[in-house]
């Protein structure tokens, strides 16, 4: 990772941003006494003192909410440190969260589950830390997502040897929201899961924003950049199903895979462009037809934004930025068709028919009264029609300098205000140099221009395969057998004596072997070997990665001295879930109250049951169920039969484990 201590323009943001998490978890705990007392307190004038600190906090609430927003309109640091004359393009910024310690609970676990000393993995357990705290200040390159990806593949191993689905084991994930700031904190390691996989998304785009938008390979890892951002998000919106985080809920996650694909569409055209745009007929029908997809694609990501619930947390200045993206595109498309019209006449020599059909493919329909090849031919048609689509354009042009000038934080990108202002000045200038004495005489409507595009754009799936990495724990034995879903006795020693060469069981399977055929009456059955054992060690060397033959290679190096077997039994364990956890999970819109909840079992009343409800973050299970409640209860019958599946480091735990 990065030094978290150097004085970079993105390492100062980000920075900023922990500490507005800090000052907004403190304001909401704030509010959460203060509502607490407004319940409990029957007083008048107890109650008008609360309400007016309340109408204080939700004031430094939203203040600080505005500046959270101020810290993800922050483009400019993110852009390439060329000059450069292009609209900025909008990163996501890194989730922030809290320290880690797994030291305590996973050496108690190893004790507890695997009967080992714990100490012995201190330094696995040191290097999961110090990769989890590397991942904090990634670098801003391919470097940085390997790193993310390695550790995001780390926890499922973690997760399977150490996550058990019947229980926490203690250890408390916090994430803050990377939109309101909010806290969300659980044991669950779906959240850490979720939550690196969305700062994976969030690089990728810093990555893209970062390229040089001056070269053509620049343009073309920034276009590589977005589609993997829009892939990672889109990934995470399909897997995580449930999350407490706004920044990870469905509808925003859909959003935002919507809005890089469109800064992927953006980067396209420019790259199109990026050698210059010849003032030729079919050339400039070609870039009408590719600036016009991007101002479609930005009208939908501008409606998407628009939308409950997303409209209410996502940075007002986003939605202004694809309005302005919008209306800027919109104008460049009928500018390039004003001048299609306005500088090119037909000729003797030309392709009539070419053109024609050329044209014809930029409309649905055309003005009452107008036909495609009486408007090529006719010198009078072509510089009327051209002048409808100036003058719309001009409208474009001034809606997006009007809607730029309205939004505070926009004002302040120089570089936008250029780009509005220099294309502004270029329509006004296109429509100067026309005749304008008959203006007056025969206005007509532009029609509207059919996008299209020869350059497919779409999400890149993350290729997690390509990233190598191995077990930290992997001294515990291979995950098929040990892992926190199998529980085992605790080891014994058999110590065997030859019989006549044979010992009296076979061993089968891969690694670890494992005791079949054993005879009943055979002097490792007195000695306590039973059928179906594992065989962990042999002689006080461990051999739980060794295969049949190589075990046996073992035994037969012992000689005619005693053996000593170390084995374990698989136990059959039936566990139902904790009967009590909670959760918290808040909304700027709604309230910001933490709620505690500690409830002492034996008070229950046993006559009533805690419904059962599944937990916010769920491993590729589709629940059509709302998940906007604060408190969870999840609950199971006692004896529930488990479905066995084949384990592999990804396979997570029991989708109804219970939160904190």
């Amino acid at each position: 990772g990065c030094n978290p201590l150097a004085e970079t323009g993105r390492s100062k943001l980000q920075n900023q941003r922990a500490v507005l998490n800090q000052q907004i978890l403190r304001a909401v705990r704030m509010r959460a006494g203060a509502e607490n007392l407004l319940r409990a307190t029957t007083n008048n004038k107890v109650r008008e003192q609360v309400l007016l600190e309340l109408s204080f906090v939700n004031s430094d609430l939203q203040i600080l909410k505005e500046e959270l927003e101020g810290l993800n309109i922050s483009v400019e640091v993110y852009q390439n440190a060329e000059e450069t004359f292009s609209i900025p393009l909008v990163p996501l910024g890194l989730k922030e969260t809290k320290d880690v310690d797994f030291t305590l609970p996973l050496k108690d676990f190893i004790l507890e589950h695997y009967s080992q000393d714990g100490s012995e993995y201190e330094d696995e357990i040191a290097d999961l830390m110090d990769l989890r705290q590397a991942c904090r200040t990634p670098s801003r390159d391919e470097a940085g997502i390997e790193m993310l990806i390695s550790y995001f593949l780390q926890l499922g191993y973690v997760e399977n040897r150490f996550f058990p689905p019947t229980r926490h084991i203690g250890v408390l994930f916090t994430w803050y929201d990377s939109f309101t700031g909010v806290p969300v904190c659980q044991q669950n390691l779906l959240l850490e899961k979720a939550s690196v996989l969305f700062n994976i998304g969030a690089l990728y785009t810093q990555i893209g924003t970062r390229c040089n938008r001056q070269t053509q390979a620049g343009l073309e890892n920034a276009v590589d950049a977005f589609q993997k951002a829009a892939g990672v998000l889109s990934y995470l919106k399909e897997t995580f199903t449930h999350t407490p985080s706004y920044d990870m809920s469905p509808a925003m996650l859909n959003v935002l895979v919507k809005m890089m694909l469109a800064q992927a569409r953006e980067c396209v055209f420019e790259q199109i462009g990026l050698s210059g745009i010849r003032n030729e007929f079919f050339t400039l029908v070609k870039m009408t037809q590719e600036v016009a997809k991007v101002g479609e694609v930005y009208v939908l990501v501008n409606t998407a934004m628009n939308q409950e619930p997303v409209k209410e947390n996502i940075p007002y200045s986003w939605s202004k930025l694809a309005q302005i993206k919008s209306d800027h595109y919109k104008a460049l498309a009928h500018y390039f068709i004003a001048t299609i019209l306005c500088d090119h006449e037909l000729q003797p020599g030309d392709a009539e028919a070419e053109q024609e059909k050329a044209l014809s493919q930029l409309y649905d329909c055309l003005p009452e009264g107008l036909l495609l090849l009486a408007v090529l031919k006719d010198k009078a048609q072509r510089k009327q029609l051209g002048k409808a689509h100036l003058r719309k354009a001009i409208v474009y042009h001034e809606e997006a300098l009007r809607v730029c000038g309205l939004c505070k934080k926009l004002r302040n990108i120089e570089v936008l205000q250029e780009v509005l202002t220099a294309a502004h000045k270029r329509s006004l200038l296109k429509y100067a140099q026309q005749e304008t004495e008959d203006d007056f005489l025969s206005l007509i409507q532009a029609p509207n221009i059919l996008p299209k595009t020869e350059h497919k754009i779409e999400t890149i799936a993350p290729q997690f395969s390509k990233v190598k990495v191995k077990d930290f724990f992997h001294k515990l034995g291979p995950l098929t057998v040990f892992s926190a879903k199998q529980r085992w006795t605790a080891p014994r020693i058999i110590c065997l004596h030859h019989e006549a060469g044979e010992l009296g069981f076979s061993l089968k399977g891969g690694a670890p072997v494992q005791v079949y055929c054993l005879d009943p009456l055979c002097s490792a059955a007195s000695a306590g070997l039973k059928e179906g054992d594992y065989i962990v060690s042999v002689g006080g060397v461990d051999c739980k990665w060794l295969g049949v033959n190589e075990v046996l290679e073992k035994m037969k190096s012992v000689g005619k001295q005693p053996l000593e077997l170390e084995v374990i039994s698989c136990q059959d364990t039936a566990a139902s879930l904790h009967s009590k956890s909670a959760t918290y999970s808040m909304g700027m819109q709604k309230t910001y109250s933490l709620i505690c909840l500690a409830m002492d079992e034996d008070k229950m009343d046993q006559t009533k049951k805690a419904p059962l409800k599944l937990p916010f973050l769920s491993w590729g299970t589709k629940n059509r169920q709302k998940a906007a409640s604060t408190l969870c209860l999840p609950s199971a019958v006692a004896g529930s039969s488990q479905i066995k599946k084949k384990l592999s480091p990804f396979t997570l735990l029991n989708t109804e484990s219970s939160l904190y």
